[in-house]
């Protein structure tokens, strides 16, 4: 108790260092909030901007003929539904969200229209993220650029498809690919005007890895997965397009190795900051030291002192760094990541993170600082005055 309001008084007492202290810890646990909290906004708005390039894994039934799958497009064939959930409980993959659809080509007052049933993304066990790619409700479709254009379709207005009416919740943005001729809907309602119960014609996911064991190569991963694939999806062809999954994780790693790199700089010079300002803080009190040492101070007690500010200046400054730097991501994050600005959240668990680690490395910080303070030498400091 005694050495605590020590420390409390010595905090009255040299304010300046301490608030200079302060302003470090609150730095750098902020700016950690702040690229934490971004960091996972990035990877799901990248995400969104890569889907264009479209997924590196796509399951189509086995009978189809390549030719005609990649000049048309889509499957004329199609296989059970329930593959996909066969899929998503298939242990040792990595993934974003699955999506099936059942595409098929059809006419619309003597024009050639794609009808596409999606089905909602199917998570993997236990994630829980923001939809990737947007999904139709029971009795509504979007329609593409260039059917909007033939049949002057505007959004809120009804059409017909094959004796059944929907309502046109959006009409889609130009994308100067097949999309533009597509009607979406819900998979349900699509199977049912094509007479298709439960039957889809392509699975497809953005991000499939295969995890590697030890002493595994990319190769025999990559032919594992696709013979466990085709072990419990007999009716499905797999094509893993190796390129985009390549051009994907470069371009995610080399943002990742630079936020990797800014952090340890941030906490590396903040560390140093308050080091600094601690061996600043132990040259101003000499005398002071001198002189407890003197009246029967221990080497222990001495320590408590630095040790005790520098807990103080951690649990201070962990929740007022955590709220400034959940502002900061809050408010500006948005405007950087536009497309996923709505799923961008504080993680809370970091806070209670925050107020154990930042007085740890606080007191790491303040470390050769109060080893000096407990080995000058009292005589010294007595002799001087």
């Amino acid at each position: 108790m005694r050495t605590l309001k020590l420390v409390f008084k010595e905090i009255r007492f040299r304010r300046v260092n301490f608030l200079l202290s302060l302003l470090a810890v609150i730095t750098a646990v902020a700016l950690f909030v702040v690229f934490v909290t971004t960091g996972e906004s990035y990877r799901n708005e990248t995400r969104k901007i890569q889907l264009g390039m479209g997924q590196n894994l796509r399951i189509i039934p086995k009978q189809t003929r390549m030719d005609q799958f990649w000049s048309v497009g889509f499957s004329e064939f199609t296989m059970p539904e329930e593959y996909v959930f066969r899929f998503a409980a298939l242990e040792g993959y990595e993934y974003t969200p699955l999506t099936a659809t059942l595409q098929k080509a059809i006419e619309v007052e003597g024009r050639r229209v794609v009808l596409t049933g999606v089905l909602p993304e199917v998570m993997p066990p236990g994630r829980n993220q923001p939809p990737i790619m947007f999904g139709v409700n029971r009795g509504e479709v979007y329609v593409g650029s260039e059917v909007a254009r033939f049949f002057e379709i505007e959004e809120g207005s009804e059409m017909e498809l094959l004796g059944a009416r929907f309502h046109v919740t959006k009409c889609l943005s130009p994308t100067g690919s097949s999309d533009d001729i597509k009607i979406f809907g819900h998979l349900e309602d699509v199977q049912t005007l094509l007479a298709l119960s439960g039957r889809i014609n392509e699975i497809r996911a953005l991000e499939c890895l295969c995890l590697i064991e030890s002493g595994q190569t990319e190769l025999d991963a990559r032919s594992l997965a696709e013979a466990q694939l085709a072990e419990i999806l007999p009716e499905g062809k797999v094509i893993l397009l190796k390129g985009i999954a390549d051009v994907r994780e470069q371009q995610r790693a080399t943002m990742e190795g630079y936020l990797g790199l800014l952090v340890p700089i941030i906490i590396i010079a903040s560390g140093a900051s308050i080091g600094i300002l601690s061996m600043l803080n132990v040259r101003e009190r000499h005398n002071e030291i001198g002189i407890l040492r003197a009246i029967g101070y221990g080497s222990g007690q001495i320590a408590l002192l630095f040790l005790g500010r520098a807990v103080i200046l951690g649990l201070l400054g962990a929740p007022l760094g955590f709220l400034l730097g959940g502002f900061v991501a809050l408010e500006f994050g948005p405007e950087i990541f536009s497309l996923t600005a709505g799923a961008m959240r504080l993680n809370l668990t970091w806070l209670a993170w925050m107020i154990v680690l930042a007085p740890a490395f606080t007191a790491i910080a303040t470390f050769i600082p109060m080893v000096s303070a407990v080995t000058w030498d009292p005589v010294r400091t007595l002799s001087d005055e």
